[in-house]
């Protein structure tokens, strides 16, 4: 009996803490992230699996695991690399550390690179190991002359290309200088990049959106493409039901109308813009991928500037 009366006041008084709990109101912190993305441009060094870049400092969100040479690229989708995503990072002086990735303990605790940036809200930031591990060089790569293993990074700052327009440009990747040109169909654009130096990104330049662009890539100077083109990324327009879009107005949305499906970036959505990296051949007998596909060198593509979101005030 003394059981029973027992049992039942512990009944009540856990029934009347639930009931307190489910009254009490937590409020949610908003977070201040910055967007920071990691690329593996390393021909020849790596763990069995690439690459980890990992904050230290925190626990929190932002970790690229397991990043292999060029990041994965897909030829479904004309060699977009689907490891190349910004990820939130709280803003500050963060403390980062560049290991190998490997199931054998000792590899994986390899440090290629350890060092602190300061990141601010709401801005975007690249993260890219390029360079040679087994270079006889001291110099670094994107230090003139060197293509020793290196760590740049740089804040995305892309301004705007104006209405109907998106921004193009290139990295490049390898030991070599390269020239680059945005095409139309056979056409090239212009402005076009000439002699890219090795471990450089070009500056931004704005061409017309709602169209397909390729990219074509010579070593400096060269009369041959390097390989063959691949239409760069191409994006999503925002639409809305029913709504027909018009030349003007792709979407078809209306002003201060929600989307229906927000626009993915690429060259066909205004106010975006699309950068084509362009990645050295593996090295031979190297841990980076070997398969027919890194035996030469080629472009991947990413996006590096969301159109407008195409919605009411409450989006």
């Amino acid at each position: 009996m003394r059981r029973i009366v027992k049992l039942s006041l512990l009944g009540i008084a856990a029934s009347v803490s639930a009931c307190k709990s489910a009254d009490l109101s937590v409020p949610t912190e908003v977070l201040p992230y910055a967007g920071v993305r990691f690329i593996n441009a390393v021909p020849d060094s790596a763990g069995a699996f690439g690459m980890d870049f990992r904050f230290v400092d925190q626990l929190e969100s932002n970790a690229h695991f397991r990043i292999a040479f060029r990041n994965n690229p897909s030829t479904a989708t004309g060699g977009i690399s689907s490891q190349i995503q910004y990820k939130g990072a709280r803003e500050g002086a963060r403390h980062f550390r560049v290991f190998l990735d490997d199931t054998i303990q000792s590899i994986a605790a390899t440090v290629v690179r350890d060092t602190t940036v300061n990141l601010t809200k709401l801005k975007n930031y690249t993260a890219i190991m390029w360079g040679n591990g087994r270079s006889v060089s001291t110099i670094p790569a994107g230090t003139a002359g060197g293509d020793k293993m290196a760590l740049a990074f740089w804040e995305e700052t892309v301004l705007d290309p104006g209405p109907g327009k998106i921004a193009l440009r290139v990295i490049n990747a390898t030991n070599t200088a390269i020239d680059a040109w945005a095409v139309v169909g056979t056409v090239p654009v212009t402005p076009t990049w000439a002699a890219v130096a090795p471990y450089t990104a070009s500056a931004f330049v704005v061409v017309d959106s709602n169209t397909a662009y390729t990219y074509q890539i010579r070593n400096a100077g060269v009369g041959t493409n390097l390989f063959a083109s691949t239409t760069a990324l191409t994006g999503i327009v925002a639409t809305c039901g029913g709504s027909a879009p018009t030349a003007t107005n792709p979407s078809g949305c209306k002003a201060g109308e929600h989307a229906d499906v927000d626009a993915v970036p690429g060259t066909k959505v205004a106010g975006s813009a699309v950068t084509g990296i362009v990645f050295p051949r593996s090295v031979a007998g190297s841990r980076a991928p070997q398969a027919a596909a890194f035996a030469n060198p080629t472009i991947s593509y990413m996006w590096d500037r969301r159109p407008a979101r195409t919605c009411d005030p409450y989006c």
